[in-house]
């Protein structure tokens, strides 16, 4: 197991090399590790608990949400997509934190749910429809 100081030393250098720009693609991992490092720099992990985390990720949705509140039939709304994909960030990140609190991974949760919506949706069923599984 890594020691304190080698574990902040290492996250410190994953935020250096993934925030110095230059077009760098990080795996949903690589991007866990990033999160959960900012948290933990910041001594945050201690006021994560999953209904608080839940109650921050519904907020964030909602600000989310609020982006496309009065825009009529502007379903992009292009000129908020800064926002939007600041506001997106935010849900996701809260995703990661509320996973590490429930001590899972948010990829495993993803994967396991795909798996049961693949028996609920099966392509040649589902495909083109928006149908509930107990409709199809």
């Amino acid at each position: 197991m890594m020691d304190a100081k080698r574990r902040l030393w290492l996250n410190r250098e994953i935020c250096r090399a993934a925030f110095s720009g230059g077009g760098i693609y990080l795996t949903f991992e690589e991007v866990t590790k990033l999160v959960l490092a900012f948290r933990d720099e910041r001594d945050w992990k201690q006021f994560h608990n999953p209904k608080d985390l839940a109650l921050s990720l519904s907020l964030e949705a909602a600000e989310l949400l609020e982006v496309f509140q009065w825009s009529g039939d502007d379903l992009e709304v292009l000129e908020k997509r800064e926002r939007t994909v600041e506001e997106l960030a935010d849900v996701a990140i809260y995703c990661i934190y509320l996973a590490d609190a429930l001590n899972t991974s948010l990829s495993d949760a993803i994967k396991h749910k795909l798996d049961k919506n693949a028996t609920n949706y099966p392509a040649r069923k589902a495909k083109g429809t928006s149908k509930k599984y107990s409709e199809l």
